[in-house]
């Protein structure tokens, strides 16, 4: 048996004894407010990171294949597809999907206005479940069928400022470096509205074949190929591989190609993500901090209370550390009643959220328009054995003030 458990957990649960004191309450309370505001803090966080790397990857995929001079260009120049490159991408370990994708930048003219938007032409292998999922009113464009359809999905927030709708006639109009621009027109198949403006008001979708009419390419002529890969925490890894396998591997097909991650992209982006992770630290040092401080007043109050115990507990031969385990178990039994409460409280509040989005965002602030939360279990674990390892061995130098009871003096005046 135990015995500095069995003697922490009978004071704990004593009928006898009088009800817990203000500071113990406060004490718990504050273990409780700490770890709920850690949870919403850490599952807000994770969600920014998680929601936002999700968007922008439904727009460029996790990795391009583009001609080295064209990375995050929006004219970039064309390559010719190739059956020994399609092999050898699909080849690298990790790889889920596989698209090619053309690009033309131009500018939408109503009577409204003008947006510059960046025309993308997508075949039958692209993955469209990103954009079906945006989908707000219409249709997808077609891009499967043995006729060349001139639909055009445009996102939701320009349609409004052009006063376009489904079904309109829309015409584009595309600048040309060394020759006079080039009009189109296109028909408004549908609407998209991913909560990120600021990305979605510079993409158009259409057929490839509507992109590679417009710059003149034959049909194998592309702007570059978008990947999709199994697990996106191997996405660095993946692409140094895909891009050593093209130098050495890829031959005369692979010159000038290289792989961009789309955290390479949108470096800008993904820093301001990182940004976050010093907010998050920030709040949990200090929500530790306060909650610390309240244990160790409560600790403290606690072995005044037990003063007569303690000089029993001596005077029958129990040595100094064991009596401190004594109290540092009644300490943890008032962090775990806390941190019951405060996983109730910050879980809950988390689900609210995550169910019924109340809370709203600028999307021009902060990219999305709404607060995401992204609960996983392995976080939740390792927050609640860190906050509890931290308070418990953090109050160990407090707990030595049973050191200083004398038993003599303790019976004496009891």
């Amino acid at each position: 048996m135990n015995l500095e458990y069995f003697i922490a957990n009978r004071t704990a649960h004593d009928p006898v004894a009088a009800k817990p004191n203000v500071m113990v309450r406060i004490a718990t309370a504050s273990v409780a407010i700490g770890l709920a505001v850690m949870i919403v803090t850490m599952a807000v966080v994770m969600g920014f990171k998680e929601e936002i790397a999700r968007k922008v990857s439904g727009f460029t995929s996790h990795v391009q294949v583009t001609y080295i001079r064209s990375s995050n260009s929006l004219e970039a120049s064309p390559i010719e597809r190739n059956e020994d490159i399609e092999q050898l991408i699909q080849s690298v370990e990790g790889f889920r999907s596989m698209s090619v994708y053309a690009l033309k930048g131009g500018v939408i003219k109503t009577s409204e206005g003008v947006a510059g938007l960046v025309l993308k032409g997508i075949g039958e292998d692209y993955d469209t479940k990103f954009f079906a999922e945006a989908l707000v009113e219409g249709e997808l464009p077609r891009v499967a069928d043995s006729v060349r359809y001139k639909d055009i999905l445009l996102p939701k927030v320009v349609a409004d400022r052009l006063n376009l709708e489904v079904g309109s006639r829309v015409e584009m109009l595309f600048i040309e470096s060394d020759a006079l621009p080039r009009r189109d027109r296109f028909k408004v198949c549908g609407l998209f509205s991913t909560g990120m403006d600021e990305m979605d008001k510079t993409f158009a979708l259409t057929d490839i074949r509507n992109v590679q009419r417009l710059a003149d390419w034959n049909d194998r002529t592309i702007s570059g190929y978008e990947i999709s890969i199994e697990d996106f925490s191997h996405l660095w890894e993946f692409t140094n591989e895909l891009n050593h396998e093209l130098l050495f591997k890829g031959g005369d097909a692979a010159v000038n190609l290289v792989a961009m991650s789309v955290e390479q992209l949108y470096g800008n982006l993904f820093n301001w993500l990182k940004t976050h992770n010093v907010n998050a630290l920030v709040i949990i040092i200090i929500m530790i901090a306060v909650a610390l401080f309240n244990m160790m007043s409560a600790l403290l109050i606690m072995v005044l209370e037990r003063t007569r115990m303690v000089g029993v507990l001596k005077a029958l031969g129990m040595n100094n550390g064991s009596l401190q385990r004594v109290f540092l178990y009644r300490a943890a039994f008032l962090v775990v009643r806390g941190m019951v409460w405060g996983n109730v409280a910050g879980i809950g509040l988390c689900l609210l959220q995550k169910w019924t989005h109340l809370l709203k965002l600028d999307a021009s602030g902060y990219m999305l328009s709404e607060v995401p939360i992204a609960l996983d279990w392995w976080w939740l674990v390792a927050l609640n054995a860190g906050v509890l390892a931290t308070i418990v061995l953090l109050l160990i130098v407090p707990a030595r003030i049973v050191a200083s009871v004398r038993p003599e003096e303790a019976m004496r005046y009891e």
